[in-house]
């Protein structure tokens, strides 16, 4: 499967040091896989949502027509926040 990231996932993680961007871009890899690999949960109370950590990054996402979508890219403190779920 093909990871495509939301703007705002791009540029949060772009602005993060390089041991954080690296554990993050290779759990973005690792959703890629068949079947995607890495500690993923679907998110309780918003169906298609699932979640993968990345250390002390949580990445938010769907999967559509065999597509992963990454639609945030934020610190486990705040992942779980009705502001961050809604989008």
């Amino acid at each position: 499967m093909e990871a495509k990231l939301r703007r705002k996932a791009e540029k949060y993680l772009a602005r993060l040091s390089e041991p954080h961007k690296s554990a993050v871009a290779d759990a973005i890899d690792r959703l890629e896989r068949e079947p995607p690999e890495g500690d993923i949960e679907p998110l309780i109370g918003k169906k298609g949502f699932f979640r993968a950590r990345a250390g002390g990054f949580r990445i938010l996402f769907t999967i559509n027509d065999g597509h992963i979508l990454v639609t945030n890219i934020v610190p486990r403190g705040q992942a779980y926040s009705k502001k961050e779920l809604k989008k």
